[in-house]
């Protein structure tokens, strides 16, 4: 009898941190039961809770293939994409989902992205050309070698974890963090680029 249970009762509680500032005073739990399917990521729970239970529910979401890093959140204390990280059918006691760590919230699940825009602007994120080139001239050419230089910080896609992550970003919100780092280091590493002073002197100050 049991193992003929269908996939669509089998249900699991989700506690999701609200923040109204129409009517909150601080943010507060609120619990949901959400069906069970296999597979199920924890965005789609949420995309259910939104569509179907509560269609006042705040979260950002976009790609759902963990490309685009909107989709960040604290999941059990961690901080995670919820789109990549997959519901457990017997996870034990409710799962409970915040917003991000050391961010203000904005609304519910949405932090405000303000401060990490500023500090990613101000470590000119893109090529400032060493040797100056015209169109005419063609394309600036690298070996594989060259590439492989920045290639690795090339693959942050911004989704600040790493934020919600560090101890000392959580300290200190001026510090410029461990994500634009990455991308700083992304731009530094590259053979074309000759703004690695620039950069550096904010990093230094």
């Amino acid at each position: 009898m049991m193992a003929a249970k269908s996939a669509a009762e089998r249900r699991v509680t989700i506690e999701v941190l609200r923040y109204r500032p129409e009517q909150d005073v601080e943010p507060v739990l609120q619990a949901y039961n959400v069906p069970y399917t296999e597979g199920m990521s924890v965005l789609q729970a949420l995309q259910y809770i939104k569509d179907y239970v509560d269609g006042t529910l705040s979260f950002r979401w976009s790609c759902r293939m963990a490309i685009c890093g909107s989709c960040g959140m604290m999941i059990d204390g961690r901080p995670q994409l919820a789109c990549q990280t997959l519901l457990q059918a017997d996870h034990v006691g409710p799962l409970r989902i915040e917003a991000l760590k050391h961010f203000p919230i904005e609304r519910d699940l949405v932090v405000t992205m303000s401060g990490f825009i500023s500090k990613l602007e101000s470590i000119f994120p893109f090529i400032i050309p060493k040797v100056p080139r015209s169109p005419a001239e063609g394309e600036y050419l690298q070996t594989p070698a060259q590439v492989a230089r920045f290639e690795n910080f090339s693959d942050c896609i911004n989704c600040m974890l790493c934020y919600a992550a560090c101890p000392q970003f959580g300290e200190n919100p001026n510090f410029l963090g461990p994500g634009v780092f990455a991308v700083l280091q992304r731009f530094n590493g590259d053979s074309r680029d000759g703004g690695q002073k620039q950069r550096m002197e904010l990093v230094d100050s």
